[in-house]
């Protein structure tokens, strides 16, 4: 079966917003994001708005099958024209099956590639990766993304190195 054809990518709906606090919340997401934090429902209920009504931004959630079991982002880079900067998680605990995670997150690289060219306009798709996150890192590099910089940045009391990545998707 085809990887890509099993997963796609839909707007986060409104009732799905404490499902996506628990996974920004759970731990091995937290471990590999930005700010580690325990996001409380109060921030996320600031945040949350901006990401339905800013036109400049998109969250979509992960389908594998009929499974919700991630988040992609996208926000628009206002220096450089045609270009968004993508993100992305899967919830943890969705599967059982590590071979179904991995089916998943081949799908929804595709499905994200897709998205920013034919939904997006998108010419170059840009995203940034902890160092020490090797296996998104490698993941990316087997879809054409180019190493484009890096970057010391302060988290948690300690400077962890990012890596930034675009592809042109033209």
């Amino acid at each position: 079966m085809n990887t890509p054809t099993l997963t796609r990518l839909r707007l986060a709906r409104e009732e799905e917003s404490a499902t996506v606090l628990a996974w920004r919340n759970h731990p091995e997401v937290r471990k590999v994001m930005f700010t580690d934090h325990l996001i409380s429902p109060e921030e996320h209920a600031a945040w949350w708005p901006h990401t339905r009504n800013n036109p400049d931004y998109r969250l979509l959630i992960i389908e594998y099958g009929e499974l919700a079991c991630g988040i992609v982002t996208f926000s628009r880079m206002a220096d450089r024209e045609a270009c968004w900067l993508w993100g992305f998680y899967l919830n943890p605990d969705a599967f059982a099956d590590g071979m179904d995670r991995l089916r998943a997150w081949n799908g929804m690289e595709q499905a994200s590639l897709d998205y920013a060219k034919n939904k997006l306009g998108c010419n170059t798709l840009c995203c940034e990766v902890f160092a020490f996150n090797t296996a998104v890192l490698s993941m990316h590099l087997r879809y054409r993304f180019k190493e484009s910089g890096r970057y010391p940045r302060q988290r948690g009391g300690e400077a962890l190195e990012v890596v930034q990545l675009e592809r042109s998707i033209l």
